[in-house]
């Protein structure tokens, strides 16, 4: 069996800088927990790392004791926790992805102006809810197409079209191409798609192309992962999503000569290691 490996699969550049934030919190050995508010990253291995060395979770701002310190998440989180944290003198450590960030400041500015904000993403991510919260609160969220036909464009109002940083390029541009030629709608579109999400979508798709099998290695959770699933499928080609190598069903894979792997944004480079130590051992 060979082995074909995505040049670009495991840590992107928010997820490797927001663990290096944590980690140097770590080795400053401050005084009294170390809170993050929400999983620093969808990968539940890399959770349980950081759980042994007393990273505790909080699953809402109120577990978060007055004048304690917090690391927000790569994700990001909506503008009115922040700004509540940072009332009850919470240490904000802000781990925030750069490309999230971003998002957060072009749709704040946008909708600031009074534009609608059409949201591109999974309503329950979130990544998503933060974007949200920089719009006001308000908009439409929508992961299909179709949740369009049903919204009533009114003449009188102007949009802006943004989508969660880890959604499908192309999908994206098909879906503004087509705003942007609704009559009398007018529609802005906003940059906010990561290029390192487009990048490993497009690898995913060559490597589709180049394999007769692809294992993708991330966290069920994890949106971006799934989505590299999603688009080795759409290309035809069989493919498994597993989060470590004890889901590999080896005599499965046995029969293919070529297989690829690649791996989300949030998955550790030593998971995607053991995924092919083991395929190379078959």
């Amino acid at each position: 069996m060979r082995i074909k490996l995505a040049e670009t699969a495991g840590f992107c550049m928010g997820v490797d800088l927001a663990l290096t934030k944590l980690d140097k919190i770590i080795e400053e050995g401050v005084t009294g927990p170390v809170f993050v508010l929400g999983p620093i990253i969808h990968n539940p291995q890399v959770l349980e790392r950081y759980a042994k060395k007393g990273v505790l979770i909080a699953e809402s701002p109120d577990e978060v004791p007055d004048g304690s310190r917090v690391v927000i998440r790569a994700h990001g989180i909506a503008r009115k926790v922040e700004q509540g944290l940072r009332n009850r003198g919470v240490d904000i450590v802000d781990a925030t992805c750069p490309k999230v960030k971003k998002a957060q400041k072009l749709i704040a500015r946008h909708t600031a102006e009074g534009q609608f904000l059409l949201l591109y993403g999974e309503d329950d991510h979130p990544e998503v809810r933060g974007l949200v919260s920089y719009a006001g609160g308000s908009g439409l969220v929508f992961d299909e197409v179709a949740m369009l036909d049903e919204f009533y464009f009114s003449p009188e109002r102007k949009y802006v079209l943004a989508a969660q940083t880890t959604q499908d390029r192309d999908q994206f541009d098909e879906l503004a191409e087509r705003l942007q030629a609704m009559e009398g709608v007018e529609v802005t579109v906003l940059n906010t798609i990561c290029d390192a999400t487009k990048l490993r979508q497009h690898e995913a798709m060559d490597l589709a192309k180049e394999v007769d099998f692809v294992v993708v290695v991330g966290g069920y959770s994890s949106g971006n992962t799934r989505r590299l699933a999603q688009v080795v499928r759409d290309q035809g080609k069989p493919c498994l999503h597993v989060e470590t190598v004890d889901e590999l069903p080896v005599d499965d894979i046995a029969d293919y000569s070529v297989v690829g792997v690649t791996a989300g944004a949030s998955t550790p480079r030593d998971l995607v290691l053991d995924v092919i130590r083991r395929l190379e051992s078959i």
